[in-house]
């Protein structure tokens, strides 16, 4: 760890507890592909106050960071990254209701924000319930399925700029697109939401989970490691289709693999490695554009050791 990394390590020892810091650290286990390197400094602050003083001194030091929660989409390298991965999760997961209106810290998971919402007899959640990731990573990249999407629900964001401040904002004011927002351009990280749904019968609630959970288990790869949908829905396409047209069902490369059973996702067999998928990804894209002419975009963040996304 060099210099830079040693004295902002110190710096965070003045906020947060030793057990927090992590050096050097593995960052695979904390990703749902179970690839990657280690990262220089990996930080799980306890609290929003924590977070935000982790920000703060990166920001005062000029230390590259990725705010990650369950790391559903993201890929690092096998070298490992470079700065500080911020985790956000547990200390900074709570779930309050209040009527029709959630409250949600930024790492507490989707599949317990929708089991608690079912309970409540509040419906609208049902889309989120087996998608893997944290509400931060759902709001940054307006995660959706089955219709459904966060655009949908969310009523307002909480956000520290890297500057500090904090903002407060509607939905309509957070650009919300296809697998996209705001937050991927401005720089801020989301720290809380507040959601608004609807009441609903909880019988017919759990009835459209446990019917999505089905669909699921019948159609997706659920018992090897993967980041859900690779690629994003090209207008006028399916992914997964135009992939297996191209007769690109089953592929591997390395450990890595197209899934045998929806071609839409790449999955680790055992053993895979980032360039593994990084390989994998390139051929896919590359044989799908010469037979069709799309190009498919990945929806998941393949980072290099200096925190640049992989496209292509």
């Amino acid at each position: 760890m060099n210099r830079q990394m040693q004295a902002i390590r110190q710096e965070l020892l003045l906020d947060l507890d030793e057990a927090h810091i992590f050096e050097n650290h593995n960052l695979a286990p904390h990703t749902t592909m179970k690839v990657g390197g280690p990262a220089a400094l990996f930080v799980c602050p306890g609290s929003t106050a924590e977070l935000f003083a982790v920000l703060s001194a990166a920001e005062r030091r000029d230390v590259p960071r990725i705010v990650m929660g369950n790391g559903s989409n993201l890929i690092f390298d096998d070298e490992g990254y470079d700065g500080i991965a911020i985790h956000i999760g547990a200390g900074i997961d709570r779930i309050l209701i209040d009527g029709r209106t959630v409250f949600v810290e930024a790492g507490a998971l989707l599949s317990a924000v929708s089991r608690r919402a079912c309970e409540a007899g509040l419906t609208g959640m049902e889309f989120a319930s087996g998608i893997p990731g944290s509400i931060g990573g759902a709001i940054y990249m307006n995660a959706g399925a089955y219709g459904g999407e966060m655009a949908g629900i969310v009523h307002t964001v909480s956000s520290v700029a890297e500057s500090g401040i904090v903002k407060d904002r509607r939905a309509e004011s957070l650009a919300f697109g296809y697998r996209t927002s705001a937050f991927q351009q401005n720089g801020e990280t989301v720290f809380g939401v507040k959601l608004l749904l609807e009441e609903g019968d909880p019988a017919v609630i759990r009835d459209t989970v446990a019917d999505y959970a089905k669909r699921r288990a019948e159609k997706q790869p659920q018992d090897v490691p993967s980041c859900g949908s690779f690629f994003k829905r090209p207008p006028g396409h399916f992914a997964g289709r135009l992939i297996e047209d191209a007769g690109l069902k089953g592929l591997s490369c390395g450990g890595a693999s197209v899934s045998g059973m929806h071609a839409g996702f790449i999955v680790n067999n055992g053993g895979a490695t980032a360039q593994d998928i990084a390989d994998l990804m390139r051929i896919v894209q590359e044989t799908v554009f010469a037979e069709t002419g799309v190009l498919l975009e990945p929806e998941v963040r393949l980072l290099r050791r200096d925190g640049s996304v992989r496209t292509y």
